[in-house]
């Protein structure tokens, strides 16, 4: 079994906590958090060790599980690093570009296993889709959130936004092109709500919205591409794949919806699928997929390498906007 130990025992951090208890691979150590109160109340209400300093902890482990806030990971990333602990840690991976580049120095001299918490590839309505997703040209996102303070010490962008970025990267393999955007801050100090056009080399185009201030929950993905629409509904864990088909003389359905395009192009058969998604808990899929990676010494589902790549995408988003 992994020794864990987990930085930081938040919101986040409660619910790391307890998928970890939830997997055989792993053996919950202990946590580690500052604030005092805080730490009493999760040892109290946890059962499990309390563990008075980072260094005392990382010592003490295999993997180190980071769900600090952000300004903090590097710190805890880098430290874990140098003692060549395993790292799994929660996006966005580091504060700024260049800490994440640091950071991926310092793992490949520690040659151990990095995974980010990018957690929406882990979503089963998300992992559903990934087969029909091919080369797509048009993508068009929107997540939407109530307001709540916590996580509004960073813009929107790398609180929610960073989720899409990191899904649009892994489905369309080629290197960005341009990008603009626009943003304002509305409750707090930095952008609230934005919108970010991301252009790619092969001619792909994605639109992402993202806002904190909204009435509505929405957390939606949309995947255009020849001969296909797919709808993920990250929030309801729901799926709907639009295709068409071509077809010769009528269909064998004589309910089927069909398009005739003329002659040179014939008809095309409109097909509607919309699959039975299997609720799991991403949290705890992700943790389980690092152990994983670790113990068969594989890549990590989502590498280090990831991680930067949405964080420098979303600075550059940041960078377009003025406020």
């Amino acid at each position: 079994m992994l020794k864990i130990g987990v930085l930081g025992a938040g919101h986040l951090g409660k619910i790391h906590l307890k998928c970890i208890r939830e997997i055989e691979q792993y053996e919950l150590t202990g946590f580690y958090d500052p604030d005092e109160e805080t730490a009493k109340k999760v040892e109290k209400e946890f059962g499990v060790k309390r563990f008075d300093s980072l260094h005392d902890i990382i010592d003490a482990v295999d993997v180190v599980d980071i769900v600090t806030p952000t300004v903090s990971h590097f710190d805890c990333a880098s430290e874990s690093l140098k003692k060549s602990r395993h790292v799994f840690i929660e996006k966005p991976v580091v504060a700024t570009p260049g800490e994440a580049r640091e950071l991926i120095k310092i793992s490949e001299e520690a040659n151990v296993k990095v995974q980010v918490g990018h957690v929406e590839r882990f979503n089963p309505a998300f992992n559903a889709a990934r087969p029909y997703i091919n080369n797509p040209m048009f993508i068009e996102t929107h997540r939407l959130a109530q307001f709540n303070p916590r996580g509004t010490d960073v813009p929107v962008i790398l609180d929610l936004m960073i989720h899409d970025i990191d899904i649009v990267l892994s489905v369309v393999r080629s290197n960005v092109k341009k990008i603009s955007a626009s943003g304002i801050p509305v409750l707090s100090d930095t952008p609230d709500i934005a919108n970010a056009r991301i252009e790619f080399d092969n001619g792909c185009v994605a639109n992402l919205t993202a806002s904190r201030i909204s009435m509505k929950n929405m957390r939606k993905s949309r995947f255009f591409q020849r001969d296909a629409y797919i709808s993920v509904d990250f929030l309801e864990k729901d799926l709907e794949i639009v295709r068409m088909k071509d077809i010769d003389g009528e269909p064998d359905d004589p309910f089927a919806m069909v398009i005739d395009l003329g002659k040179e192009k014939g008809k095309k058969e409109i097909l509607l699928d919309k699959p039975r998604i299997k609720s799991i808990n991403a949290i705890k899929k992700e943790l389980e997929k690092f152990a994983e990676a670790i113990s068969t010494n594989a890549t990590p589902a989502v590498t280090i390498n990831d991680g930067y790549m949405a964080l420098d995408v979303a600075y550059k988003i940041l960078d377009k906007i003025t406020y």
